[in-house]
């Protein structure tokens, strides 16, 4: 039986760029968040520090390099690189992907998820929502000319060997759907042009939910398949608690500044939604932990206790799952997403247990 095909979320902010030095003080990176850390109660696990591969910058080679040799032995089969195209050629961050299409470096599977999003400075209120935002720049949507010019921008990529393919179609990843005013002319010029430049008859176009109920209308747009967060079924964990815990959890968080704490295996439950998940069009997620503190601080969601071992179970429950598919692709969030406490690399406490956990939950579906 063919063994799935799990693409991890891969993000490049680990290293400087003048944007970042304007708005955050020189030399600022994702580890300037994660190397302050403090804990905020008692067994929190904080800071989370980089055993292997250390405090790294993606400029070396050699550490990307390392980065994929940890991926094979997890079971990865590729990375899904964050890319962060605003609009009339304005990027960021770009520089680590580029210097592996240019190199021909790492010999890694690859592919792009746009983050079509705004960023912003955040004030958090005591639900983690965003009350107080600050623009710092604003996803724009000019037109067909910039539709083509972001096109142009990657077809050194697309037309790489590396580059993921289903059904000989390149996969490109939305982080925004409903986001984009101009997504049909997006799909129908990318497709005319994958074409004409003899890469592919059309592209294989995923959609992010932000939750459940989005997964249809998305798929309705013209998206050949459909992935969720998953996050925000963490609530629905929260919200079963009694309401006077509740209201006593409240008052800390909005007096005290304490965070939303929920047990993994809890939520872990959730992160399996069958009833999505055996739909063909349909791409689960797995979720190894998260802890949003290094960010957002006392108005974080944390989800507690999420060792490997509870890691391999949420695998192994996934994976059953898309056994019995056609469509055996899985997304892995995220790869190094060190800031939101939801990685794979090795860490000083567990430090390859994630990654074996995961190898180990393969090896027992699909043996």
């Amino acid at each position: 039986m063919d063994k799935p095909l799990i693409i991890a979320f891969y993000l490049p902010q680990y290293h400087p760029i003048p944007e970042n030095d304007e708005w955050w003080g020189k030399g600022f990176t994702e580890w300037t968040n994660v190397g302050k850390a403090k804990p905020l109660f008692r067994g929190h696990y904080q800071p989370k520090v980089p055993a292997d591969l250390g405090y790294y910058d993606l400029r070396i080679p050699e550490i990307r390099e390392k980065q994929v040799e940890l991926a094979r032995e997890s079971g990865v089969n590729g990375f899904c690189y964050w890319h962060y195209w605003f609009g009339n050629g304005k990027e960021l961050l770009e520089r680590p992907f580029k210097d592996v299409v240019e190199s021909g470096k790492p010999n890694f599977p690859f592919c792009l998820g746009w983050a079509n999003e705004n960023w912003q400075a955040k004030l958090w209120n005591a639900d983690c929502s965003s009350s107080v935002k600050k623009d710092l720049i604003i996803q724009e949507y000019p037109g067909t000319e910039d539709i083509r010019n972001h096109f142009y921008s990657q077809l050194k990529a697309f037309k790489d060997s590396r580059y993921i393919r289903i059904n000989n179609r390149p996969l490109f990843l939305i982080y925004s759907p409903l986001k984009h005013p101009q997504l049909q002319d997006f799909f129908r010029i990318w497709n005319v042009l994958v074409k004409e430049n003899n890469v592919a008859e059309s592209f294989y176009f995923v959609g992010l939910a932000k939750d459940d109920q989005e997964m249809e209308n998305i798929k309705k747009m013209g998206f050949d398949a459909v992935t969720s967060g998953l996050l925000d079924r963490i609530p629905s964990v929260y919200m079963k608690r009694p309401l006077l815990y509740r209201m006593i959890k409240y008052i800390l968080r909005t007096k005290f500044n304490r965070p939303i704490v929920i047990s993994y295996s809890k939520a872990a439950q959730l992160f399996t939604h069958p009833d999505f998940d055996r739909k063909e069009y349909i791409i689960p997620t797995l979720i190894p932990n998260w802890d949003h503190s290094p960010r957002s601080g006392g108005n974080a969601v944390i989800l507690h206790n999420a060792t490997p071992e509870a890691f391999q179970k949420h695998c192994e429950s996934v994976l059953s799952v898309v056994k019995e598919k056609e469509n055996k692709i899985i997304f892995l969030k995220s790869w190094n997403e060190w800031g939101e406490g939801n990685y794979m690399e090795p860490d000083l406490k567990y430090g390859k247990g994630y990654i074996q956990a995961l190898a180990k939950a393969i090896k027992k579906v699909f043996p």
